[in-house]
């Protein structure tokens, strides 16, 4: 007797379903800056012959006494910083002495800086936690950096860029302005802002970036009233708030700038 095998059901020839793409498998969208990339690569330009070394105006020794200063500077000048730190970083310059002055030693040095009592707390705070878990040295990794007490995101991004030379874009007030302003990489946030402004400032001006932007902001592009009539890239930006009409440059951009204004103090 034949034995004919049964006849296949449509549920066992049906193929299978392909897997749902998911989040992680789309290529991220690359972020639209109003400035194509070889205007931004003229503005930098321009920034990195104003500006050839550009320097943080914090005063500081080591890695240490910058992230006291940078956790200091938060809602205060760096005048008002430098003026209060100068005799505090003679007799302290490491966790250890620092913990030594305690709160009462701390504050004494830094009463003219705003929220200063807090501040004090969170130096002392610190100095235990460099101490007890990083053998006195300051970590290099933005994770470790913000598990310090009074540090955030930028001023880990300082330290890193600053005292280990990793570059970073820490965003200040300055460059939360200048990125809004010129439209070079606006942001509702902090955050936002470092994520776009990092996708567009070309790859070998990034080390000094954020000091350019910092200074650009201090001394030219001012949060009341932009100076354009001193601004290196004023024929470029494309803000709203320009004070001075100057016609576009062309579209090969030139090599060479004539009379760029002396870098200020």
């Amino acid at each position: 007797m034949t034995i004919r095998a049964p006849k296949s059901s449509k549920a066992s020839i049906t193929k299978p379903k392909a897997a749902p793409k998911t989040a992680a498998a789309k290529k991220p969208k690359r972020y639209k800056s109003a400035y194509s990339p070889a205007e931004m690569e003229e503005i930098f330009r321009r920034f990195s012959i104003q500006r050839p070394e550009p320097k943080g105006e914090l005063e500081h020794v080591n890695p240490f006494t910058l992230v006291v200063a940078v956790a200091l500077s938060a809602q205060a000048t760096d005048a008002g910083v430098n003026k209060a730190t100068r005799a505090l970083f003679q007799i302290a310059d490491t966790p250890e002495k620092m913990l030594a002055l305690g709160e009462d030693g701390v504050i004494e040095h830094i009463r003219t800086i705003g929220l200063y009592r807090n501040k004090a707390k969170n130096v002392i705070a610190l100095c235990r936690i460099l101490i007890d878990e990083f053998g006195s040295h300051v970590p290099k990794s933005r994770e470790e950096l913000m598990r310090l007490p009074g540090v955030g995101r930028k001023t880990a991004n300082v330290v890193m860029s600053m005292a280990f030379g990793i570059p970073t874009m820490a965003v200040d007030t300055h460059v939360f302005r200048i990125a809004n302003r010129m439209l070079m990489a606006p942001g509702r946030t902090p955050d936002e802002v470092e994520d776009n402004i990092l996708k567009v400032i070309p790859d070998r001006y990034l080390y000094h970036a954020h000091h350019w932007l910092i200074l650009h902001g201090r001394y030219c592009c001012k949060a009341r009233k932009p100076e354009c009539e001193r601004c290196v890239v004023a024929d470029i930006c494309r803000s709203p708030e320009k004070t001075i009409d100057i016609p576009a440059p062309l579209v090969e951009l030139p090599q060479q700038i004539v009379g760029i204004p002396a870098a200020s103090p």
